[in-house]
C-alpha cells in the first residue's frame, strides 16, 4: 500500500509540474461614476485649426465635410491615480505603459502589465472585424486633452471624413474606469473593438503564454468561459452574446468590459511575442471588445482581488478560479486569509498555524491509524510464517489464494485494517492539492514574505532551497519514528528509503508556501508521533494481536 500512495504521490507530482505548461488588500472600488459628458455617438470631434500631418493629408477627400484634426508630432501623456501609472501616446491614442502601484515585479519596480517586448498593436488599439477605414487610426496622430483633475484623457482625429475619439476617465483610488470610444466614416458609425495584444500581466511566472486566456461570463448560461491562444491559430476567433464581463486574465491579474447594457462582442487572438525575460516567442492569447451600439462601457484592470472583485460585480469572483477541488481550496484560502488580516498579518506564519489546527483537528484519525500500524507491525512475525509456508507456491497455483486469505483472516481476527496505516499520507493529498491551488491563483500569496523567503508563491530565490531540504530532513525522522509494515522484503525497505529524497525533488521548485506547509505537517506529525509512542496507547495496541503463551506443560 505504501508504495501505491508513492506512485500516486510521484504521479501526482508529474501532473502539478507538467499542467502550467499546457494549460495555461486595497479599498473596494466607489460607486460608478457619470458617463462623461463627451457623447461617443457624436461624429464630430471638437474643431480644431491645426493642419493635418502630411501622410494623413493626401488621405483627405476632394469634398471634406468635417475639418481636420490630428497632432504634427507624436507626444506621451501620463495619468497617475493611487494604482495606477500610465503612459499614454497620442500616436495611435494607445497605452505604451501601464503601472501597477500596488504591486511589484520580481525586480522590486511596480508591475508592467503590458508586454513591452511584443511588437504587436499596443493595448487600446482598435480592431475592426469588418471594413477597415481608409486611414489606419492606430498609426494616426491624434489631438490629446487632459481634463484640469489629471484623470480624464481625451484623443480626437479627423481627416475630413474619417473621425475618431477616445476618452479615457480614471478614479483616484479605484481599479475601474470608464472607456468611451467612437469611429466615424462620413458620419456614419464603423463598428470597432478595443484591443490588449501581446502579453498581460505578470510575464515572470513560468509558462507566462500558458498562464494567459480570454474569458467571459454568459449571463444567459450562468456560466464563466475561458479561452486560450489555441482557438484562433487559424485567425482571430469572435464571439457575441451578452456578457456580464469580457476580456483577458493571467495567473493573478485581469482587465475585462463590464458593459451596463446591450451586447457585447469579443475576439480572442493567438500572437506570437517574445518578454523582457525571454527571448523565444510564445503564443500569447490577446483579445477585443466591444459594448456593441454603444462603445461606452466600464473597465476594471487590476488583481484578481475576491474582495476588489466582489466589490466591482459579485460574477466577477468567478475569475478566481479554484478548480476542482475549491470546495475544499477555497475555504482554505478564506481561512489564511482572515487570520492574516485579523491575528497575524503575515501569510507564511498564518500558514502554519492553520497547518497545525488542520493536523490537530485530524488528530483522532491519525490515533486510528498508529494503533492500526502498530499492529501491523506486531503480527509481522505471523505474517512471516504464513509467508514461509507458501514461499514455493507459484502466484499462478492456486493454494496462492489460500495464502492470501491466511493473511487476510489473520487482519480480521484481530480487527486490523491493512489500509489504516496509510490514512496519514492520503490525508494530505487532498489538501496539498488545495493549497497548490490557492498559491498558483491567491494573488494575496504573490509576493508575500515570511523570514527569508521573498515570495510565497513561488519557488525559494535562494542558490540552495532551504525549506525542501528541512522537509527531507523531518521525512527521514518520520520514517524512523513510523512502525514499519513491510516486513521484511528489502526491495520495499530500500524503495521507503528513498522515498524522502523523492519528495524532495518533487518539492524543491513548488511555491515556497506549500512545501511550508508540508514541512509544518512533518513536524506537528513528529510530536504526534512521539506523543502515541510514549504513551501506553502503542503498547496497549501492539499487545492486542500477540499470541497467547503457551504455558510449561505445552498448553495455552
Amino acid at each position: 500500500m505504501e508504495l501505491r500512495l508513492l506512485l500516486a504521490f510521484i504521479l501526482m507530482g508529474v501532473v502539478l509540474f507538467v499542467t502550467p505548461y499546457f494549460y495555461k488588500r486595497v479599498a473596494p472600488p466607489p460607486a460608478k461614476k457619470a458617463t462623461p459628458a463627451a457623447s461617443t455617438s457624436a461624429p464630430v470631434p471638437p474643431p480644431v485649426n491645426s493642419p493635418a500631418p502630411a501622410e494623413t493629408a493626401a488621405a483627405v477627400p476632394a469634398e471634406s465635410t468635417l475639418p481636420p484634426v490630428a497632432a504634427q508630432q507624436e507626444e506621451t501623456r501620463v495619468i497617475d491615480t493611487d494604482f495606477f501609472r500610465i503612459t499614454f501616446t497620442n500616436k495611435g491614442a494607445v497605452v505604451k505603459s501601464w503601472l501597477l502601484k500596488k504591486y511589484r515585479a520580481h525586480s522590486g519596480a511596480p508591475l508592467e502589465l503590458v508586454n513591452t517586448a511584443a511588437h504587436t498593436d499596443l493595448p487600446a488599439s482598435l480592431y475592426f472585424p469588418g471594413q477597415k477605414p481608409a486611414v489606419d487610426l492606430n498609426q494616426a496622430l491624434y489631438q490629446v486633452e487632459t481634463d484640469p483633475d489629471g484623470l480624464t484623457i481625451h484623443f480626437d482625429y479627423s481627416n475630413g471624413t474619417i473621425a475618431a475619439r477616445k476618452t479615457f476617465q480614471f478614479r483616484k483610488a479605484s481599479y475601474l474606469l470608464d472607456v468611451s470610444t467612437a469611429v466615424t466614416d462620413a458620419g456614419k458609425p464603423v463598428p470597432h473593438e478595443l484591443e490588449w495584444r501581446g502579453g498581460f500581466g505578470d510575464l515572470a511566472v513560468a509558462n507566462p503564454a500558458g498562464a494567459q486566456q480570454t474569458l467571459r461570463y454568459d449571463a444567459a448560461d450562468s456560466k464563466l468561459i475561458k479561452t486560450g491562444a489555441k482557438v484562433a491559430k487559424n485567425g482571430p476567433a469572435t464571439v457575441t452574446g451578452n456578457f456580464s464581463f469580457a476580456g483577458i486574465e493571467d495567473q493573478y491579474f485581469l482587465a475585462v468590459l463590464l458593459p451596463e447594457h446591450g451586447t457585447v462582442e469579443m475576439t480572442t487572438f493567438s500572437d506570437n511575442a517574445a518578454t523582457p525575460l525571454e527571448s523565444k516567442e510564445l503564443a500569447f492569447a490577446g483579445v477585443a471588445v466591444a459594448n456593441a451600439g454603444s462603445n461606452d462601457f466600464s473597465f476594471y484592470v487590476g488583481p484578481k482581488d475576491i474582495d476588489v472583485l466582489r466589490a466591482v460585480n459579485p460574477k466577477l469572483e468567478q475569475a478566481v478560479d479554484f478548480g476542482w477541488f475549491s470546495f475544499l481550496a477555497k475555504p482554505l484560502f478564506l481561512i489564511v486569509n482572515w487570520v492574516t488580516d485579523r491575528m497575524i498579518h503575515n501569510y507564511g506564519w498564518s500558514i502554519i498555524v492553520v497547518t497545525v489546527v488542520l493536523n490537530f483537528v485530524l488528530f483522532p484519525l491519525k490515533i486510528t491509524s498508529m494503533k492500526s500500524m502498530k499492529k501491523m507491525q506486531a503480527l509481522q512475525p505471523q505474517i512471516a510464517a504464513i509467508n514461509e509456508k507458501y514461499k514455493n507456491i507459484s502466484i499462478r497455483d492456486p493454494r496462492k489464494a489460500d495464502q492470501n486469505q491466511e493473511v487476510m483472516g489473520l487482519y480480521k481476527k484481530h480487527g486490523v485494517n491493512p489500509m489504516g496505516g496509510c490514512v496519514p499520507m492520503v490525508l494530505q493529498i487532498p489538501f496539498f492539492i488545495a493549497f497548490y491551488k490557492v498559491f498558483s491563483v491567491s494573488v494575496e500569496m504573490r509576493g508575500a514574505h515570511w523570514l527569508w523567503v521573498t515570495d510565497l508563491s513561488q519557488p525559494e530565490t535562494l542558490a540552495i532551497h532551504l525549506l525542501p531540504i528541512i522537509m527531507v530532513a523531518t521525512q527521514f525522522v518520520m520514517q524512523k519514528m513510523t512502525p514499519t509494515t513491510t516486513g521484511g522484503d528489502p526491495n520495499q525497505q530500500r524503495m521507503m528509503q528513498f522515498m524522502p529524497l523523492i519528495f524532495g525533488f518533487m518539492f524543491y521548485n513548488l511555491s515556497s508556501g506549500l512545501v511550508l506547509y508540508y514541512l509544518t505537517s512533518n513536524l506537528v506529525g513528529i510530536a504526534q508521533q512521539m506523543f502515541f509512542n510514549h504513551t501506553s496507547l502503542a503498547a496497549v495496541a501492539a499487545q492486542s494481536v500477540q499470541p497467547p503463551k503457551k504455558k510449561k506443560d505445552g498448553r495455552k
